[in-house]
């Protein structure tokens, strides 16, 4: 950091602005025709039916449930980080936070698509909403599908806030740099930011305000997707550790998330003396804790169910280890837990392909390990004439790979028109950065 300046910080991250090479077009071109790829299967399966999908009895939830949580967790990871190490006054933070934050608000919107495509008729979403005056019919708030709507919502909307407020410094700069019809649109977006004193000052206690916020609701809306599962009576679900073991995995893959985005974000746009080998670090070190935690949360539920000495309970937990997906389940723990623990070696945690290779690796496990809860869940219930393996069809694979991509493609249209880094945080870093109406 020491080599950084003010005008350094501005040239290196407004330089990615600049109209980009043909290459970024072709990567985006791809990324959206996997994007229509995924709409086509949505669309087949809409006029087909949801015979279509591997879904069966009693596998009623597949992979569009599997990818909800996954999507979900990942949005609530990006808040989380940005939102904890801001109020611990965490410096290592301010390179990812912009795209942490980024990544939150693109998740949620991915996220919100699966429910619809697992509803198989998405336009009953209709009976979801509050209109009595109209149906006299109000809506059955004691739903878990309706909680996972007002806590998402809810969630949505103060995470845009918090990600759009951190902005607006950025925007201003932006436009100030902007000619013509570039600067009326960040005119427009940066909502007449000049800078004051006065300004910084609300902006200092409102980014403050949002982070505090959106720590406890993060958590909370997490928890309320655990519920999901946790509030059904099958086994294997119906536990109270749910709550913390999907916030610690969400965390989790969050930061495995972050590292994916961030090495390539790196290598493109020259972010070295900003992104440096010291926050890809912490970020790694980090991932070790978390690892840790998620693997005390799986032998957490392992001793719940012997202690518990609920027969169906242990039996449930028997069959995940030894029966049909037990491969998913080592695979699981194998990628979660075990690989994360590389990064406590100096040459592992400072070599970017190795950082890079691992944030794959755990992105791919956290998606086993809600591969293993929800299909493990329902496949093997209480009575054993009732039990079924789950195959996904081409149809899901499609939808998965087009979710992907549309996430993808959405943030790597943020990172050329928007700053993928913040300006105002970078130089907060640099004696004196705090010190704003100077």
């Amino acid at each position: 950091m020491s080599q950084l300046t003010y005008s350094k910080i501005d040239q290196t991250i407004l330089d990615t602005l600049a109209p980009p090479r043909p290459t970024y077009w072709v990567i985006v071109g791809l990324l959206f025709a996997g994007a229509l790829m995924g709409l086509a299967c949505w669309m087949y399966q809409i006029f087909v039916g949801m015979g279509v999908a591997g879904q069966n009895n009693p596998v009623a939830w597949g992979t569009y449930l599997i990818n909800f949580v996954f999507w979900v967790g990942i949005a609530h990871s990006g808040t989380l980080i940005s939102a904890i190490l801001h109020l611990f006054r965490a410096g290592w933070r301010n390179p990812i936070a912009r795209a942490a934050e980024t990544m939150t608000v693109f998740a949620v919107c991915v996220a919100g698509l699966f429910p619809f495509i697992h509803l198989g008729r998405m336009w009953q979403v209709y009976y979801m909403l509050p209109i009595p005056n109209q149906r006299l019919l109000w809506p059955n708030f004691i739903s878990p599908l309706m909680f996972d709507v007002i806590a998402i919502s809810t969630y949505l909307t103060v995470s845009s806030l918090f990600w759009y407020t951190g902005m607006l410094p950025d925007l201003a700069a932006v436009r100030d740099r902007s000619t013509g019809t570039r600067q009326k649109i960040f005119k427009f977006l940066s909502l007449g930011w000049s800078g004051a004193h006065e300004q910084w000052r609300h902006y200092t206690r409102g980014y403050l305000f949002f982070a505090a916020l959106a720590t406890p609701l993060v958590i909370s809306v997490h928890s309320v997707v655990s519920w999901d599962f946790a509030l059904g009576i099958v086994p294997g679900w119906h536990t109270t550790i749910f709550a913390p073991y999907f916030v610690a995995g969400a965390i989790h893959s969050g930061l495995a998330m972050v590292l994916t985005l961030m090495i390539p974000l790196r290598r493109l746009f020259k972010y070295e003396d900003i992104i440096t080998i010291e926050v890809l670090q912490n970020v790694a070190k980090t991932i070790v804790l978390t690892g840790l935690i998620v693997g005390l949360a799986y032998g957490t539920e392992y001793f719940i169910a012997w202690y518990s000495h609920n027969a169906i309970e242990m039996e449930q937990f028997r069959w995940r280890a030894l029966g049909d997906y037990r491969w998913g389940f080592y695979f699981m723990v194998f990628c979660n837990t075990l690989i994360p623990l590389l990064f406590l070696f100096k040459k592992v945690r400072t070599t970017i392909a190795s950082l890079f290779i691992i944030s794959l690796i755990v992105n791919f496990g956290m998606w086993w390990e809600r591969f293993v809860i929800i299909i493990g869940g329902v496949a093997h219930g209480f009575a054993p004439h009732a039990w079924g393996l789950y195959t996904p069809t081409i149809i899901e694979f499609g939808i998965m790979i087009g979710a992907f991509c549309l996430f993808f493609f959405l943030f790597l249209l943020f990172v050329k028109h928007l700053p993928s880094v913040s300006m105002t945080e970078m130089k907060e870093t640099l004696e004196g950065g705090h010190d704003h109406a100077a």
